[in-house]
């Protein structure tokens, strides 16, 4: 019997997770990627929550044991750089690997590549599906017919935009902006200490990670601008406007930011959907509900990815009952984060002292409750 082809796009995290459990549930799936490799550098994420069990069915956390980042502390500065406030950032109560994503793409492509085609340096630009298939139209491959496409290409998603519509039918901005830069290994004392100071409207970073350290900004902007992606100067004079008057290491951090050639930039936004698939084309990850500042997407992903081969297998032939029932499962999870983002966006950047003032005094409990 022949079996089920999925296409899926994007080569992250939720996409090799993804053809991983297809592959051991009587799938044959691709993957395409539009990147010419996997990508290197990235923040650190948490594996954690549903992730956990997932990454142990698939025999790879002690290989994320192993890559994992030595942070083990969050140190609180106060605008001029002084030490306010440690908080723990293990605990036994709740179990949690920080890997690096670039490190957590590469297990998981190495656990999926002998079961799945991998296509890099490629991309979908037109799906056309009918009841019994979705004829795939690629950048540089020819034309093919699969029986399910699965749209895993994160916030950006070309997948959705091509199915469901232009990205700013979903996407809500939450009125923040991430950056980061990769910085030279002697940039940090302490690679188990990761430092935060915040002003208002404006945090910055500077994570440890585990080989390469990461300066992280996160700021409101005084004059937001259209967001262009490729406008590589104007992402850098924003982030040089936005830290002019900060103190501490920042005037480092910035030029470290402007002399990079490439360093990341994006509004900070959440991705939502009245339904998750659409015929034969369904979503996965971020892109089908993205929540920034929460940490959880990689884990999420992981999570998704289960769930949604679980109910491929469960429900041969019926692709609709199979995708209602991962959307439902999934959505459980994601909806109570969503519906707090803004929250944490106003307690994790506040706009006055005073809400820092806040800010600080949770975290004080909350490090209590570790300790």
């Amino acid at each position: 019997m022949k079996k089920p082809e999925v296409l899926i796009v994007g080569a992250g995290i939720a996409g090799p997770a993804l053809a991983y459990w297809l592959s051991r549930n009587g799938f044959r799936p691709t993957v395409v990627e539009h990147a010419r490799q996997l990508r290197s550098g990235g923040s650190a994420v948490v594996v954690k929550g549903p992730a956990i069990p997932v990454a142990d069915r698939m025999g790879i956390l002690p290989q994320l044991r192993g890559l994992a980042t030595r942070n083990r502390s969050l140190t609180l500065l106060d605008p001029d750089g002084r030490r306010i406030l440690q908080l723990p950032l293990t605990s036994d109560k709740a179990p949690t690997v920080e890997v690096t994503r670039a490190d957590l793409s590469e297990v998981l492509y190495r656990s999926a590549q002998t079961e799945a085609e991998f296509l890099f340096d490629d991309t979908v630009t037109a799906l056309d599906q009918d009841e019994s298939g979705v004829d795939v139209t690629f950048r540089r491959s020819a034309p093919r017919r699969f029986d399910l496409v699965v749209g895993a290409d994160g916030m950006h998603s070309t997948v959705r935009r091509l199915v469901f519509g232009p990205e700013r039918q979903f996407a809500s901005d939450l009125g923040l902006y991430g950056a980061t830069v990769p910085l030279e290994p002697d940039a940090i004392e302490d690679p188990t200490e990761m430092t935060m100071l915040t002003v208002p409207n404006r945090m910055l970073v500077l994570h440890p990670s585990r080989t390469t350290p990461l300066a992280i900004f996160t700021f409101r902007a005084a004059q937001p601008a259209p967001h262009d992606r490729k406008n590589i100067a104007l992402h850098k004079q924003t982030v040089a406007d936005a830290y002019a008057d900060v103190r501490w290491r920042a005037p480092e951090l910035v030029a470290a930011f402007l002399d990079h050639p490439a360093p990341f930039f994006d509004p900070l936004t959440t991705v939502r959907l009245p339904s998750w698939s659409r015929g034969r084309v369904v979503l996965l990850g971020d892109a089908a509900a993205a929540t920034s500042l929460l940490g959880d997407g990689s884990s999420m992903a992981m999570a998704g990815a289960y769930a949604l081969a679980e109910e491929l297998s469960a429900h041969p032939g019926d692709h609709a009952r199979a995708f209602a029932a991962y959307e439902s499962r999934l959505r459980r999870e994601v909806g109570p984060r969503q519906r707090r983002v803004g929250l944490l966006s106003r307690l994790m950047v506040p706009r006055t002292r005073p809400g820092l003032a806040v800010r600080n005094a949770v975290g004080r409990v909350v490090g209590r409750t570790r300790a």
